[in-house]
């Protein structure tokens, strides 16, 4: 177990575990947290798992962790490992299962509290349009060509069937479409599994909020991104659903009966990898960059359900119904990045993409506040492009609904001015706020050490989880 005395404080903000801690690692580790965080890290094995990481033929130094870091499938949640496509491996788990898994923001035109008395029946409307929970059916059944065309052009794909306009496509990453994606190595299974899956939430921490904006912190960015203060929002969270988690299940058996034919050993097999130019490695690359495109495609179709939800309750209240697209950021994906004239595969596991002057989106736990930020210059220079995903759990699901029952959680969300709706009352407990790290400290530390900088902080007013 990685301790306190094997972690060295290089930095405010930064930790270092060095490369020689344990035999076989190819790369430092370094984490980005305050002590408040490295006190609740150290709870969990997620530091172990890092430096596993480093173990990974072809990395490159460093490995790194987010401030949001919890323990994960073989790889931490919050961590980000760079390796050579030249030399290096690609690893469906620390991809991640819930493959593009991502957040979109919306803005509309309307302050929040002119709409106070109408968000009620809007939550419910969107309870009710947009199907949450484990299997939820959409209102899309992909025939054969549909699945292709969907995986190939990802949220294009919606907007030419009429989800949403062509402008939504400039303020998603990678413009809604990700390059080099393979249909064709998507299993069958995994193609049943997403078939009906196209414009549902899912489960787990997956949500739809109605946010208001509380407070502006870079007035020129904020009037750059079309939000001002008062401003209602929604925030959607959600992924590639059974077709990604189908896709990483098949791809880790792929990758852990190919590592012996490489003559790869690694300390944790749920780190099942394969030489990214090989055969296994490049099937799993074009099947996860065509998931990515299902997610992206997911959320296209959900925020055109919103925008119409938001159409039919506010007709007779709101003058202006526009709801534009603020920026769509996604994590759990792997995507190449040149570094000083070097090719890199970044696996970012719970972590996202940050350009330098493009908007990031940083959702907190349930009930608590989430963050538009700008990309900077220093995230791409020292830490692959990336930052942090969210406000990272402290405590499993199973401890958390020992903690509160999902009624009574549902009740003192209410008395807060939260309205929260939901199938499962044990999911909602799952995801209570306490479960989470806090998002304000998150914020503070990617701040601190410039990997973005905070725009708005936006808190919720009403809650569909999934």
């Amino acid at each position: 177990m990685v301790t306190k005395q094997d972690v060295k404080e290089v930095g405010r903000y930064v930790y270092e575990i060095p490369q020689g801690f344990r035999h076989g690692m190819r790369a430092s580790a370094r984490i980005y947290a305050s002590p408040e965080l490295m006190a609740k890290i150290f709870t969990d094995k997620s530091l172990d798992q890092l430096v596993n990481t480093a173990m990974l033929p072809g990395v490159v130094d460093p490995v790194i962790a987010m401030p949001d870091i919890h323990q994960g499938y073989g790889c931490p949640v919050g961590g980000v490992v760079a390796v050579r496509t030249s030399d290096g491996v690609i690893s469906p788990g620390v991809t991640g299962y819930d493959i593009n898994c991502g957040v979109r923001l919306l803005g509309t035109a309307a302050e929040a509290d002119a709409v106070r008395e109408r968000l009620g029946p809007l939550m419910d409307l969107l309870f009710t349009r947009i199907p949450s929970g484990v299997g939820g059916r959409g209102p899309i059944h992909l025939s054969e060509g549909d699945m292709a065309a969907v995986l190939q052009k990802g949220a294009a794909w919606a907007v030419a069937r009429g989800h949403g306009r062509k402008e939504d496509l400039a303020r998603i990453e990678e413009g809604g479409t990700a390059a080099d994606a393979d249909p064709d190595a998507v299993t069958p299974r995994a193609k049943q599994r997403g078939r009906d899956e196209l414009g549902t939430l899912g489960s787990g921490n997956h949500f739809i909020e109605a946010q208001r904006v509380e407070r502006i912190l870079n007035p020129d960015e904020a009037e750059r991104a079309g939000v001002f203060e008062g401003q209602l929002c929604f925030m959607v969270h959600s992924g590639s659903r059974g077709l990604g988690h189908q896709t990483c299940t098949d791809y880790v058996s792929t990758c852990r009966r190919a590592m012996p034919k490489y003559g790869i050993t690694l300390p944790d097999q749920e780190l099942a990898c394969a030489p990214f130019q090989s055969s296994e490695g490049q099937d799993y690359y074009g099947a996860m960059r065509a998931a990515t495109n299902f997610a992206f495609a997911n959320r296209q179709v959900i925020a055109h359900a919103i925008r119409e939800a938001w159409d039919r309750v506010m007709a007779d209240l709101v003058k202006d119904r526009r709801v534009e697209t603020v920026y769509e950021v996604g994590h759990n994906v792997a995507t190449l990045f040149q570094r000083d004239g070097e090719q890199l595969l970044v696996h970012r596991k719970g972590a996202a993409r940050t350009e330098p002057g493009k908007p990031l989106i940083i959702p907190g736990s349930m009930g608590t506040a989430s963050y538009l930020l700008i990309g900077t210059e220093k995230a791409e220079r020292e830490a692959y492009g990336t930052c942090a995903h969210g406000a990272g759990r402290v405590m499993s699901r199973s401890q958390a609904k020992k903690q509160v029952e999902g009624h009574a959680l549902r009740d003192q969300l209410e008395q807060e001015g939260i309205l929260a709706r939901t199938k499962s009352y044990s999911g909602l407990a799952e995801e209570a706020p306490f479960a989470y790290k806090d998002v304000d400290a998150v914020i503070r530390v990617v701040d601190t050490v410039g990997l973005a900088r905070p725009v708005a902080r936006l808190v919720p007013l009403g809650v569909v989880k999934g």
